[in-house]
């Protein structure tokens, strides 16, 4: 079985254009004139004035990304890429709006301004040739609140303590733990309603704490500036709250799942030793495009509780982030308006982040994974089963998505989400139900095994490769998407039940070593970058060599090709280096230096 590993990117060229001060109304000799989406003038029938998200129509290319080896490299070459463009496209626009005392906000993730916009300015901006589309940011009147699990979760509920629970035992955390490897050096993100962070499960693994003082520079971001009228209830946050708040509970059960351990009787986290930040999306449940937007741009480079995305600080990016959210159609989030969403999501994985998603609770009808970020290539969709029988539940979003041209299978992968013991806000315990539980499973999952096995940091498609190839197959007769009873992966189960010993133990089954030389001198090279990639598969993880220009690295036992680079030298590539358990593998590296040729100017006067 193979999997499809292709580079999901937002692939458009890139041309560094300066847009010239322009009033808005200005159409220069449009290519095109914007498309406007049908509910922005639907909401203007009966407002005077509603939010608009404006995407530009030039975007950044990010494709040289896939060149670079580690998460660092990565995180600064997607950030600046994407920042430059921003900056120098929007200046046009945003220089008209200021002009003319319109309010707005500018996103960098994805190359867009949010504004409060009347009839006259939509008309004027879908004349601009440098707008590409005019979309709905919707705050929500709905009914209902927006997280799914509303419908389908059990509610929260006490229980006595049982120390390690059986949902972490059941996909073998605890044995990952035994083997040493509890998340330690990796960060965690979570987008949510936001965290209560000094939970006693949370607070000593939240990054801002360091036991005696908290410090929520870059560790956490409020995306809530303003009330939502669709949000029901009273917002115990208020707005920019300086430190980490949850205004409804969800945030924090999640973020327990991921992370969560009081140090006594409540061992209710996959990966226990790892550091978390957080970003509120939602407020009292409720968020829009932008917010979710905003704390995608968040993670991609943390920056300063009262500071600007210019502070960003891609660095302190985390490793693996969480969503447990959905963006429904009653938020913007129909097919016409999701390239915001897609983009972000594409942007954060070119950035060596893995993007972790609940598949949505739906079901149990097929091709009802239905909703953003859930039917994203770029996204690892999570669906739900029952620990205790080894059961999909019913209520767990099945596959296949139909998006674009393409039709693939979905979710991507399952674990545990039924009647779920985690962290509530307060400093107490309760138990919900729903894929929002399911998903930080395996985004903890993802912790354990970088602890593990740390050359993949910064490689999402390696480790989200390693996760879904070393899970317990499941089958169905359901049928989703034309699905076969002996199909894995399948639309009911992805490619089956998460198993966290499995997958570090498959990334550790084998090693590589050896050692990088200067092919003139035979001196040893320090810091050159060894990176594996699988034969027809994801790149895997890359080590450094030391000052005796040694490396040794764990890798699953595959067939790979070997790349070694270094700084002045020509790279070279070992292909079809076979990784066994019976011992280490060994390949050593010869690297060519780059002799440069200084040619002298002469100047001749005529």
């Amino acid at each position: 079985m193979t999997k499809r590993w292709a580079s999901y990117t937002l692939a458009v060229t890139i041309t560094l254009l300066l847009v010239l001060l322009a009033p808005l109304s200005a159409t220069a000799h449009p290519r095109q004139g914007a498309q406007v989406h049908p509910d922005v003038w639907e909401a203007l029938e009966t407002e005077e004035e509603v939010q608009v998200l404006i995407l530009l129509r030039q975007q950044a290319d990010l494709s040289d990304a896939d060149a670079l080896r580690t998460k660092e490299e990565k995180g600064r070459y997607v950030y600046e890429a994407l920042w430059t463009v921003a900056e120098e496209t929007q200046r046009g626009l945003r220089s008209a709006l200021d002009a003319e005392g319109i309010e707005h906000q500018s996103f960098y993730i994805v190359n867009a301004i949010k504004a409060l916009a009347d009839s006259a300015l939509v008309n004027s901006l879908a004349a601009r040739q440098d707008v590409a589309k005019i979309l709905p940011n919707q705050q929500i009147q709905g009914v209902s609140p927006h997280l799914p699990e509303s419908s389908n979760e059990a509610p929260l509920s006490t229980r006595a303590a049982e120390a390690v629970e059986a949902n972490l035992i059941r996909v073998n955390a605890d044995d990952v733990w035994a083997l040493g490897y509890t998340g330690q050096g990796i960060v965690v993100g979570g987008q949510d309603t936001g965290y209560d962070w000094d939970h006693p499960a949370l607070v000593n693994q939240y990054r801002g704490w360091d036991g005696a003082t908290a410090d929520h520079d870059y560790n956490w971001h409020d995306a809530i500036h303003e009330d939502n009228p669709g949000s029901p209830g009273i917002n115990d946050c208020g707005f920019d709250s300086p430190e980490p708040c949850d205004d409804h509970g969800h945030g924090t059960h999640t973020m327990g799942i991921m992370v969560g351990d009081d140090g006594g009787t409540n061992q209710i986290g996959m990966a226990p030793g790892a550091r978390w930040i957080g970003c509120r999306n939602m407020e009292k449940a409720w968020g829009t495009p932008a917010t979710y937007m905003e704390c995608f741009e968040f993670f991609l480079a943390p920056y300063p509780v009262d500071g600007t995305p210019l502070a960003g600080e891609p660095s302190l990016a985390p490793h693996v982030v969480n969503n447990s959210w959905s963006c429904p159609p009653t938020e913007g989030c129909d097919p016409a308006a999701i390239a915001l969403l897609e983009a972000s999501v594409a942007n954060l994985r070119q950035a060596g982040i893995m993007v972790v998603v609940s598949a949505g609770n739906y079901g149990p009808s097929c091709g009802s994974v239905i909703y953003p970020p859930a039917i994203y290539p770029s996204s690892t969709t999570v669906g739900n089963f029952d620990h205790r029988t080894d059961q999909v539940h019913t209520s767990s979003s099945r596959g296949p998505v139909t998006y674009g041209a393409a039709t693939y299978t979905k979710p991507d992968i399952s674990a545990p989400g039924v009647s779920i013991k985690s962290s509530i806000r307060g400093g107490t315990y309760g138990t919900l139900t729903g894929t929002s539980m399911a998903a930080p499973h395996v985004a903890g999952a993802g912790a354990l095994l970088l602890s593990a096995a740390q050359g993949y940091s910064g490689h999402a498609d390696g480790i989200e490769y390693l996760l879904l190839n070393s899970t317990v197959p499941m089958t169905t007769t359901e049928g989703c998407g034309g699905d076969d009873p002996n199909d894995v992966p399948n639309n009911t189960w992805g490619w089956g039940i998460l198993d966290a010993l499995h997958a570090v133990s498959s990334a550790t089954a084998g090693t590589i070593e050896g050692k990088v030389t200067d092919t003139n001198t035979g001196h040893p090279i320090e810091d050159a970058e060894i990176t594996a990639m699988i034969v027809e598969g994801p790149t895997g993880p890359t080590s450094i060599t030391g000052a005796n220009g040694r490396y040794s690295t764990a890798l699953s036992l595959n067939t790979y090709n070997i790349a070694a680079w270094a700084e002045g030298y020509f790279p070279q590539t070992a292909t079809n280096v076979v990784v066994t358990g019976e011992g280490a593998t060994l390949q050593d590296f010869s690297l060519l230096p780059v002799h440069r040729f200084y040619l002298p100017l002469i100047i001749r006067n005529r």
